[in-house]
């Protein structure tokens, strides 16, 4: 890029989104939560075709088609067709002013114990003055015993499972989906295991053994949103690259195992930082 800032020069500054407690038995833990995750995200706008001017959206009455101010909308459930009830900040807190507040351990368990696709997103956790000790207690309890705790906490208007997992001097929170959120497989067409040789599956375990190494996050990067940036870099000077890439064609069945060798070979004579970091397996 040689113009503007590129997504990875911006500054982002933390503040909490919400200070709650953690509830570790008897002990209470005051914190405050932080978003742990930054978006390397583009903002486009839509546009009127015919002059690029900027489409711009009003609140109306759906009755009377009249704007209405941001300052005279209220948050509503409707309980019944075209019935509604108003439903205020304070009214969120009083459905259950312990849970609005309140992370709450349920148990501990192993971490590995956990399937991945229940994870959804992580938050920072800080103590407040005068839990310093506390916080650091249960952060030291959860790196000797190895163990992560399973928690139950309310953002804005939902509840959450989620665990807490001790790293470095922080704790996180990390928000889980309750399983009723993960929807069920069994509708999908999926194959059979019968369908491959024994051949293949080794030639593809082989595949692989030859691509693991110590997973080292720092290593994967976005390389989609910078080719979309350059992109449009060139579209500003009136020009209009041709496509980056190309899409490849899906792999013939008969031709499974011999593209797999290639891969293996590929991948064996790969280089650099990887190969060093196999060593570290």
């Amino acid at each position: 890029m040689t113009w503007g800032l590129s997504l990875k020069d911006k500054v982002f500054f933390m503040k909490p989104i919400k200070i709650g407690f953690i509830d570790f038995g008897l002990v209470r833990i005051p914190v405050k939560i932080y978003n742990a995750t930054d978006q390397k995200k583009l903002r486009f706008f839509f546009l009127r075709k015919k002059d690029l001017c900027p489409i711009q959206y009003v609140r109306v009455c759906a009755k009377t088609g009249e704007e209405v101010a941001f300052s005279d909308i209220v948050r509503g459930y409707e309980y019944k067709e075209g019935k509604y009830v108003t439903v205020t900040d304070d009214d969120l807190e009083r459905a259950n002013v312990y849970r609005t507040r309140a992370i709450e351990v349920m148990n501990f368990v192993k971490e590995e114990e956990i399937n991945p696709k229940y994870l959804e997103k992580p938050y920072f956790l800080e103590p407040e003055e005068g839990s310093r000790k506390s916080y650091a207690l249960l952060r030291e309890a959860l790196k000797r015993s190895e163990k992560v705790g399973v928690v139950k906490f309310v953002i804005r208007t939902r509840e959450h499972l989620g665990i807490l997992k001790a790293e470095d001097n922080v704790i996180f929170l990390n928000q889980m989906r309750f399983d009723w959120e993960i929807k069920k497989q069994k509708e999908l067409n999926l194959p059979k295991s019968e369908e491959i040789t024994l051949k293949e599956l080794d030639t593809a375990l082989r595949l692989v053994d030859s691509l693991t190494i110590p997973f080292r996050p720092e290593l994967y990067e976005d390389t989609y949103t910078d080719d979309l940036l350059n992109l449009i870099e060139e579209k500003v000077q009136d020009r209009l690259p041709p496509p980056k890439g190309e899409l490849p064609a899906p792999t013939p069945e008969q031709e499974i195992e011999s593209e797999l060798e290639k891969s293996l070979d590929m991948a064996i004579k790969k280089t650099g930082i990887f190969s060093s970091l196999k060593k570290e397996k």
